[in-house]
């Protein structure tokens, strides 16, 4: 359980280090005009919803120590991403980022929805759904927070948007179906 715990823990703390980071280099090209005040905000923020809703539940059976770091790992690679300068030097790497990360981020719900009586059609459908609404939520957060008032992200916005929303529901997909046959494969009778 302390391996588990110290995993978290470093994601959590990697993460963090990563924002700091890019708040305090705001003047590098990598971060210029990417909100990153706001990101060292919400994206800690966000990573909390597992520890809050395990606590706001009364703590039931054992902590979710795999679902709480694959949430941690999407906030994490975009920050990375940033920090290399990845998103502006590899024509690709937004793609990829917005396919990993919604695989990630839908594998971990799936993964609670796999721990429920939920049968497997709906875990597939609740898993996808969840992807393309956060999918959206997303990209709404990206251009009230930064994109509206630049006029060189402006430009190619509806292009890169469709772009991300297609990534991300095509990593959401495959997530949810590999964990709803990983589940059926472990337990036949959820596939009713």
């Amino acid at each position: 359980m302390r391996i588990r715990v110290a995993i978290v823990v470093a994601l959590r703390a990697v993460l963090i280090a990563l924002l700091v980071y890019g708040v305090a280099r705001q003047s590098l090209p990598q971060y210029h005009d990417k909100a990153m005040a706001v990101r060292l905000v919400v994206y800690p923020l966000l990573t909390c919803v597992v520890p809050l809703v395990w606590l706001a539940r009364g703590r039931p059976g054992r902590y979710p120590f795999d679902v709480d770091g694959l949430v941690v790992i999407p906030f994490l690679f975009d920050s990375a991403g940033n920090a290399t300068n990845l998103y502006d030097r590899i024509w690709w790497w937004d793609k990829v980022e917005h396919s990993v990360n919604w695989f990630v981020l839908v594998g971990a719900v799936a993964l609670v929805l796999a721990r429920t009586t939920v049968r497997t059609p709906e875990l597939v459908g609740l898993a996808i759904g969840f992807g393309a609404v956060t999918a959206i939520l997303w990209e709404l957060g990206e251009y009230v927070s930064f994109i509206r008032s630049n006029k060189t992200e402006l430009h190619g916005a509806y292009t890169n948007t469709l772009g991300d929303l297609l990534w991300g529901l095509t990593g959401s997909t495959v997530a949810a179906v590999t964990v709803a046959w990983a589940t059926r494969r472990a337990s036949p009778a959820r596939v009713r």
